[in-house]
């Protein structure tokens, strides 16, 4: 993540007082570190990722930036496996850094755990230049322009593109 990019997410988390904040991909925990500082000092971040040891990496990273053991839970597992069992417009935002061919299915999914006014920010939808070149693409290039245009003609959301990274696509449930 550039440090534009976590500027950027630190400063949504603000905007929308996040309490409560559920993240796809949990890496090795920079966008989770930005959330934390942008979110309220007694909100909780839930992070999903299949692999435990990025969990450990970013749970040691979070103790490094001084944020308390409770201000994060850690969910191992396939997105598509653990969304569903989170609550229903449980969630203030939800931030998706998964599998870029999961994310029409991610943006279903955020819908139902955000409250209105919640926001879904989705991370690298540019694909590096790749989803505006008129090439030939692969499918993760064309499932990325399937989510744009879903999130484009949405009459439950509003949406921007952030120029910010490899581009924040952002929406807020209404």
């Amino acid at each position: 993540m550039s440090p534009g990019a976590g500027a950027a997410l630190r400063l949504l988390a603000a905007s929308v007082d996040a309490k409560a904040v559920a993240e796809i991909g949990t890496g090795c925990g920079v966008s989770g570190i930005h959330l934390l500082h942008g979110m309220r000092p007694d909100g909780v971040l839930t992070t999903v990722d299949p692999e435990p040891e990025h969990q450990q990496f970013a749970r040691q990273a979070f103790r490094a930036c001084g944020f308390a053991s409770n201000r994060a839970r850690f969910i191992p597992g396939r997105a598509l496996e653990v969304l569903p069992r989170l609550a229903d417009a449980g969630y203030d935002l939800v931030f998706c850094d998964g599998d870029r061919q999961e994310y029409s299915d991610y943006l279903a999914e955020s819908l139902r755990l955000l409250r209105p006014g919640g926001l879904v920010v989705f991370e690298g939808v540019f694909a590096n230049g790749r989803t505006v070149d008129s090439g030939p693409q692969p499918t993760e290039v064309l499932r990325l322009r399937e989510l744009l245009r879903t999130v484009r003609e949405s009459q439950e959301l509003v949406t921007s593109l952030l120029p910010v990274g490899d581009g924040l696509l952002c929406a807020v449930k209404r």
